[in-house]
């Protein structure tokens, strides 16, 4: 199983699916046309030979300052999600991430990046009919801004069955613990506030010697390094989605700092580099 190592911290990427589909649904302006100029390093790791897009759902398993926490925990099994890659999963994905030495009931720490579909979903497990932590002995660290904003929604169907499967019930139990956007998770990791894609979505920092970022989805797909003005059909306020984007790739380009793709497809941990007036990724070299 593939991970990389950010000084002290361990970080192990678990995926649960991972599907090609046309960019219109993801990303609207991910066209063939519009990515032929790039195929040269988006493909194969990135886009298909029909240029369709690589959309990887995947966790990642922490290890840090001796606590086992997972960031963002995917779809989850036997969920009704109205959409067919997503829709009634049955994956081993607990099995897996108890091989990879995160067995449930060990786990101390589950961070949700925010609340979408595809980053609560194993937050909760079924069990005799009803919905239950699937972490029992963890908390569950969230935006504040987030929580405050799904809890109020009503007139999105598939987000309130969401909010109803994967986050309340964790709420309920009393696992939640809702936080500031620059909350500092371990001495190692913190959240850094990327608004836009939802109204308190936060990307991961690791420190601990040497420095990576998890994404979130900041940035769902390489392509939109050479396009930060590429909203995701699923943005909550595509403008600040954007400005958030090119804020961090004219932050980060050139910097050396892993930047750990959430949905992106292996090899997932990259660096971004300057591409004349935009930027591509690169391969991580020793």
């Amino acid at each position: 199983m593939t991970g990389w190592k950010v000084g002290s911290v361990s970080v192990t990427p678990v995926i649960e699916i991972n599907v090609p589909m046309p960019g219109r649904w993801l990303l609207p302006e991910a066209t063939p046309e519009n990515l032929a100029p790039y195929t040269d390093w988006l493909r194969p790791n990135f886009i298909d030979e029909e240029s369709r897009i690589f959309l990887t759902i995947q966790a990642f398993l922490v290890e840090s300052k001796g606590r086992k926490i997972i960031v963002d925990t995917c779809i989850g099994n036997g969920k009704s999600r109205g959409f067919a890659p997503f829709d009634q999963l049955d994956t081993p994905f607990l099995e897996n991430i108890s091989d990879a030495g995160f067995p449930p009931e060990k786990v101390d720490t589950v961070v949700c990046t925010h609340l979408h579909v595809d980053h609560v979903g194993w937050n909760t497990k079924l069990v005799d009919g009803a919905w239950v932590p699937t972490f029992p002995n963890a908390r569950y660290v969230m935006a504040r801004t987030d929580y405050d904003y799904w809890s109020t929604q009503k007139d999105d169907a598939g987000e309130v069955d969401v909010f109803a499967d994967s986050v309340k019930p964790i709420f309920d139990a009393g696992l939640v613990d809702l936080v500031d956007p620059d909350h500092e998770i371990t001495g190692e990791l913190g959240f850094l506030s990327t608004p836009g894609h939802t109204p308190g979505h936060c990307s991961v920092t690791i420190s601990s010697g040497a420095e990576a970022i998890i994404t979130g989805d900041l940035i769902h797909h390489p392509s939109q390094c050479m396009h930060p003005e590429w909203a995701c059909g699923a943005d909550i306020d595509p403008d600040l989605a954007r400005r958030t984007r090119l804020s961090f790739l004219q932050r980060y380009a050139d910097s050396g700092i892993l930047v750990i793709g959430t949905h992106w497809n292996t090899p997932t941990a990259m660096h971004i580099t300057a591409n004349g007036d935009r930027w591509r990724v690169a391969a991580v070299t020793a």
